[in-house]
């Protein structure tokens, strides 16, 4: 089983090319459509590495793919930039999760 990087930007896959992960570089919608599909299709990538990027610029696309796709693992990782993440985001994430403030 594989990983796979589809990045927004040549440095985090530069990065990850040294860690022995390959991918891709897009830039638009439709390159990223066309990455996926490509992704999907290679049964050997079993986690798919994306960045943050994507999931802020477009989220329905990224929200539709992990919700109906069980294969590939799908994760979204911060890029050379940082997380988009606020400070907090595991507390928020725990109080919405169960309803109770920490």
């Amino acid at each position: 089983m594989k990983l796979f990087l589809i990045s927004d930007n040549i440095d985090t896959l530069t990065g990850m090319r040294l860690a022995g992960i390959e991918g891709l570089v897009v830039h638009g919608r439709n390159e990223l459509e066309n990455a996926l599909n490509q992704t999907f299709s290679n049964q050997e990538i079993g986690i798919l590495l994306l960045t943050e990027k994507f999931g802020r610029e477009f989220p329905d696309l990224i929200n539709q793919v992990k919700l109906n796709r069980k294969f590939p693992l799908i994760v979204e990782i911060p890029d050379r930039h940082g997380t988009g993440r606020k400070p907090d985001f595991i507390t928020s994430y725990v109080n919405e999760a169960i309803g109770l403030k920490l």
